[in-house]
């Protein structure tokens, strides 16, 4: 019978103590806490969700049922009831496992940071989206979205060299994406790569300050005068590669200097993409290319509501 250290224990070894710690001692978290700590709290949430309980009855019924092994487990707790864990998910600071979360993916971000990247291109890049998480009204009263319905956003900021968020804002579900631009810290030299929920030419204008770059798509009916045509390759799929400036009468002045515009034809899907970027050196097939890894986001949203799934009572 093999008499090793639990699985369990093993994994809650990769877990920074001192990082922990020291978050919940920044929101006084254990604060008039006597039995069941914020560790303990973790440490249930984290068994549920590798063990993929769906419910605080499911992980009251299962950590009872090995409550001679909660000690090794590295709870220290007596018994764990659901009551007790409803009560301290809904009280204790939320913020203590937001920033554990961005300390463990700096972590993850370095593992990750030489992996190889779908594009030789010597730059972070970043991929910008969000994605709606529907709740039930009654009982998240608290941010409703529509008349009947509850929503909050995910809007995350995932790097694209390993697929780890750089960071992630949970906002009311009547948020406009576009406002997350406004709580960006760009980084020099950087790719951000948006859909164009998210063009508004002041914010590109003030990206485009910080000498980061953005590939984006164009809106509709957008007013421009092209300054200069460079020639393409149109069996790649391009279709015109221009320096624009904008005409109209206030994205004239939200974004004064010249941008590019791509035109692409995607041959698996013959859609024409239009493609707005403050980049003029890399080829245009490159931006295109670029913009089609954005869709990198989109299989994350995937992966977290697959796998990372709510906890009823």
């Amino acid at each position: 019978m093999h008499k090793g250290r639990i699985i369990f224990a093993q994994i809650m070894d990769y877990l920074p103590r001192d990082v922990f710690d020291a978050c919940v001692n920044r929101y006084r978290g254990n604060l008039q806490v006597k039995d069941f700590s914020c560790r303990d709290q973790f440490c249930a949430m984290a068994f549920a969700q590798i063990t993929l309980r769906d419910g605080l009855r499911g992980i009251q019924e299962s950590l009872r049922a090995n409550a001679h092994c909660l000690y090794r487990m590295g709870f220290r707790c007596k018994t764990i009831s659901r009551n007790t864990l409803a009560v301290a998910n809904e009280n204790r600071p939320w913020q203590i496992y937001a920033d554990l979360a961005l300390v463990l993916m700096g972590r993850a971000r370095k593992l990750y940071e030489k992996e190889p990247f779908a594009i030789e291109l010597d730059a972070k890049v970043f991929a910008l989206d969000s994605t709606t998480i529907e709740l039930c009204l009654a009982r998240f009263p608290w941010t409703p979205s529509q008349q009947s319905k509850a929503a909050v956003k995910a809007h995350v900021l995932l790097n694209l060299r390993g697929n780890i968020p750089e960071f992630i804002v949970i906002s009311g579900g009547k948020m406009h994406d576009v406002r997350i631009l406004d709580q960006m810290e760009y980084q020099i030299g950087a790719y951000y790569i948006m859909d164009r929920g998210y063009v508004d030419f002041a914010r590109l204008y003030h990206l485009h300050q910080k000498r980061a770059f953005f590939v984006t798509r164009a809106k509709k009916h957008m007013k421009f005068l092209a300054a200069k045509s460079r020639p393409v390759d149109k069996t790649s799929g391009l279709r015109c590669d221009q320096s624009i400036r904008l005409t109209g009468q206030t994205t004239a002045k939200k974004y004064p200097e010249l941008l590019r515009r791509v035109k692409y034809r995607d041959p698996e899907t013959d859609r024409s993409l239009v493609f707005l970027t403050n980049d003029f050196e890399l080829p245009a097939f490159i931006i295109a290319a670029l913009y089609k890894q954005r869709w990198q986001v989109e299989l994350f949203f995937k992966w977290i509501k697959q796998h990372l799934m709510n906890m009823s009572p």
